[in-house]
């Protein structure tokens, strides 16, 4: 039986001024910080419904009590996004890893499952260039594989698969999705998933 993985989810603490800052044009601080974490807990709830060994919130900031219980924190690490995705995967031990992040509300356990037998990496790539999971069947090579691919880009995802090729690895790839980052994602990923926390409270805040 292929080893179930280790779930991870990389997340911001949702404050207000602090995440989501790009919601800014349409809705206040105050609500876009409401919004990420409605998108959070829809994305841990996912997770928490997946098949998996153990479930790692790897936490930029403090936890609060939307922290669903199961849940190991793990805080990051200082530095830029690359080199805090190797080091929370590069510390998980042994067995598969599968890294999600938190902008991809719309993501459900069936999205997640991959043939850790037949695949040593799966790479789930978003619409803006982007990744929104990245998965090992070693996690200690986060570090070889992750530093230095440039983030926040739109060959983001193209650079980070090539990594991951050149290091040999048989790659899968998951199902490509919308990051929310803009109004524009938010309004559509809202319309795709209409009955999630982050739909509802999208809703809420640009009603007033």
């Amino acid at each position: 039986m292929t080893d179930l993985p280790t779930l991870v989810v990389i997340a911001k603490t949702p404050v207000p001024g602090r995440v989501k800052t790009r919601l800014s044009s349409r809705v206040s601080a105050v609500d876009a910080a409401a919004v990420a974490q409605a998108a959070l807990l829809d994305t841990l709830d996912a997770l928490t419904r997946a098949s998996a060994r153990r479930r790692v919130l790897l936490l930029a900031g403090p936890a609060g009590p939307w922290v669903p219980d199961g849940w190991d924190l793990v805080a990051q690490v200082d530095g830029g996004l690359d080199h805090r995705i190797a080091a929370g995967l590069g510390k998980l031990g042994d067995g598969p890893a599968l890294l999600v992040g938190m902008d991809t509300p719309q993501v459900g356990p069936a999205l997640l499952e991959v043939d850790w037998g037949a695949y040593d990496a799966c790479l789930g790539r978003a619409t803006d260039g982007g990744y929104w999971a990245l998965g090992l069947a070693d996690p200690a090579l986060a570090p070889q594989v992750v530093e230095g691919v440039p983030m926040s880009t739109s060959l983001t995802g193209q650079v980070q698969r090539q990594r991951l090729r050149d290091a040999g690895l048989r790659v899968a790839d998951l199902p490509e999705l919308r990051d929310v980052d803009t109004p524009a994602d938010a309004d559509a990923v809202a319309r795709l998933a209409p009955h999630t926390r982050f739909a509802r409270r999208w809703r809420e805040v640009t009603a007033r």
